[in-house]
């Protein structure tokens, strides 16, 4: 018994030495890209923005007066997804002359909601940028300047932005900076931004793209019932050569409030399963990484093998040096790490739960619509 214990938390002390050491440093938080004043005068009329909206109508109150205010000639699309709240009358009373509200159709069979709104709108884009931006992001003044900035300065045809997530709540702050780290740790952003290596990633919360590209690789029609769709067109766009560079921002943030235990649940959920491409041996392999990573640290401190201990130790060592500068960047107390065990924990029953409904034939929901 002695003797697996020690393997399992060698298992666990291997994986967080690889984390630690790994040239990309995929828990690093130097990837930033913020606004940096209030430019609202700039002209940014070769960009449209295209805003996908299902029931959102508390949530445009705020993001979409912070919309119109980013600079002069900026074209914004709301694709109104057929909402029950009244979403189009409030996008309407926005006003503004470049503001255009669709009311959106039914999505065909096959299609997500989201990406079938975005394309219903892509048609009526004419500018040389597009700007996919969902519904319950504010940006703050400059930010699309320097999007715009940044992907002529690094030379990237998509450009994506990590939006800051709710962290008011308990629960928010015990889960959405991890949820921020566990991405960084699945698509690298160094790996991402760089044209050697295949991994792509992008945050479909805030994405910038050459109108053009997004034509040339088949648009939203090319991508039609992924449920992770900003990485799938990340990949999709870095696939035909192009370029794409991906990043942290304090200038782009949700508004959408995560302030129980089972929202995140039935949101990370949704897609986690996809996320392992519905195998049950990637499944299993997870599951053993993040317990013997995240759950058998703090339980190793415990039993009587001093090897154990030891091997615990340096595991929560790795936990807490790495998840730090996620923390740290988003203001966050730095005590929080200590939990890093249980919320591993947790995130792996969210994955169980997601894998569990796939099994059973239950599909993903999402606003009153289930998606295969």
């Amino acid at each position: 018994m002695e003797t697996v214990l020690t393997l399992f938390a060698a298992v666990g002390a291997a994986i967080w030495l690889i984390i630690l050491i790994l040239p990309w440093r995929p828990w690093s938080t130097s990837d930033v890209l913020d606004g940096r004043s209030n430019l609202s005068h700039e002209d940014l009329s070769d960009i449209t923005v295209l805003v996908p909206a299902r029931n959102e109508a508390e949530m445009i109150k705020t993001t979409l007066p912070a919309l119109l205010g980013q600079g002069r000639g900026l074209h914004i699309i709301l694709v109104d997804d057929q909402s029950t709240d009244g979403t189009f009358e409030v996008a309407r009373q926005a006003g503004g002359k470049n503001l255009r509200v669709i009311p959106g159709e039914v999505p065909p069979a096959g299609w997500s909601g989201k990406l079938w709104a975005l394309e219903q709108g892509r048609p009526h884009v004419d500018t040389p940028l597009t700007l996919l931006c969902d519904a319950d992001i504010e940006a703050e003044p400059g930010i699309i300047l320097e999007l715009r900035r940044a992907m002529k300065e690094k030379n990237v045809q998509l450009i994506s932005l990590m939006a800051v997530l709710r962290m008011r709540t308990f629960w928010e702050k015990l889960l959405m900076p991890a949820f921020i780290y566990f991405f960084k740790l699945l698509y690298p952003f160094r790996l991402s931004n760089s044209s050697r290596f295949k991994t792509a990633a992008a945050a479909g919360g805030c994405i910038l793209v050459e109108t053009e590209v997004l034509n040339t690789i088949g648009a939203f029609a090319s991508l039609q019932g992924e449920l992770i769709d900003d990485c799938a067109l990340a990949r999709r766009v870095k696939s035909h050569g192009y370029r794409t560079w991906m990043g942290l921002s304090h200038s782009v943030r949700s508004v959408r409030p995560y302030d129980s235990l089972g929202n995140i649940w039935k949101m990370v959920a949704r897609s986690a399963f996809t996320q392992l491409r519905y195998s049950g041996p990637a499944l299993l392999f997870c599951t053993i990484c993040m317990v013997a990573s995240f759950s058998m640290p703090p339980v190793g401190l415990l039993l009587p093998p001093l090897s154990v201990k030891v091997l615990s130790t340096f595991c929560l060592a790795g936990m807490v040096v790495t998840y730090l500068p996620t923390l740290r960047y988003y203001g966050i107390s730095g005590w929080w790490a200590l939990a890093m065990p249980l919320t591993g924990t947790l995130y792996l029953a969210m994955t169980w739960t997601s894998a569990i409904q796939h099994w059973l034939g239950k599909t993903a929901e999402w606003k009153g619509r289930t998606y295969r």
